[in-house]
């Protein structure tokens, strides 16, 4: 059977565990190395990752490059405007042509059902590097990143603020897997997926949906936000006034517990979602979580290969 990593789910929960406990491993064993060393393993030796991007991206693209690299293997790079796919060619047929050169498949896209459909032609495991649904791998460098401060998974309380968007719907689907709690705060209009939330309350996860920030954040273990317009999105001004009151300050911050930390995926828009002294205070892992990317995309990709959970 194929491992896609479309969603969480397709993993699920004691996979999940097992890419942290991996890439926690991974990542202490490579302390002071030179970044495109291979791991002494190297498991993915002759292994070659095919990537597509249909949008940009700095953190995406260079972390499965290195993840491959560090594990022995090595990838392809393909812009969408550059291939055939963006001249008509179909999701299927890309697919199947694709299984005969690679051994797997990530694509960063604006649609999800476009890798709904590659994973289903494709004879190769298929990764979600983001869209416009969901963004797992993001969320399992989240966890990573939470977990490495010593806070446990079950019980926790994460807060949200702003735009309901993909990240959003991850953390929700995480929630139901590891039995933590997230508190919502968005704006009217500006929702996430009911089917993650309603999914995530049915496995036994507190989600509440709230248009107070403050009490959204009061008690919070982990404060969250991303970028309030996303590439290509329209009527920016109008979203962002709708936004400003969800904006993660120091006064907001204030009312989360004395040791929360703060988590956002970048590109920050500073002074939009979240200020510079949050975005760089004492509280803020966003530079280990933008690492985590790397690291926990390695583990990602090993069980996708069937050599991890």
């Amino acid at each position: 059977m194929i491992r896609h990593f479309l969603n969480l789910a397709d993993a699920g929960g004691d996979a999940i565990a097992a890419m942290l406990a991996d890439a926690m491993d991974r990542k202490a064993a490579r302390s002071g190395w030179p970044k495109g060393k291979a791991d002494s393993d190297a498991p993915l030796a002759g292994h070659t990752l095919g990537m597509i991007f249909e949008k940009n991206s700095t953190r995406t693209r260079t972390s499965f490059e290195m993840a491959m690299k560090q594990l022995g293997g090595d990838s392809i790079f393909m812009a969408s405007g550059q291939m055939q796919l963006g001249r008509g060619e179909s999701i299927a047929d890309t697919a199947r042509v694709l299984s005969r050169y690679v051994d797997a498949i990530m694509i960063r896209t604006d649609d999800h059902a476009k890798i709904e459909e590659l994973a289903k032609y494709a004879s190769v495991p298929v990764i979600n590097g983001l869209t416009d649904l969901s963004h797992p791998c993001q969320i399992v460098a989240d966890l990573l990143t939470v977990t490495e401060q010593g806070k446990a998974l079950p019980g926790l309380e994460v807060a949200w603020l702003g735009d309901g968007n993909n990240v959003l719907n991850s953390i929700v689907e995480a929630a139901g897997i590891f039995k933590f709690n997230v508190r919502i705060a968005v704006p009217q209009g500006y929702e996430s997926d009911s089917l993650f939330i309603e999914a995530a309350q049915a496995a036994g996860a507190q989600v509440t949906l709230t248009r107070d920030a403050a009490a959204a954040v009061a008690g919070a273990d982990v404060v969250v936000t991303d970028t309030w317009v996303s590439m290509g999105q329209e009527h920016a001004h109008n979203k962002i006034a709708a936004m400003m009151p969800y904006q993660v300050n120091d006064r907001l911050m204030a009312g989360a517990k004395a040791d929360a930390k703060f988590l956002h995926c970048l590109p920050a828009h500073r002074g939009e979602e979240v200020t510079d002294t949050v975005l760089d205070g004492p509280q803020s892992l966003i530079w280990d979580e933008a690492e985590n990317r790397l690291h926990a995309q390695k583990s990602i990709l090993l069980w996708c290969f069937g050599l991890l959970g």
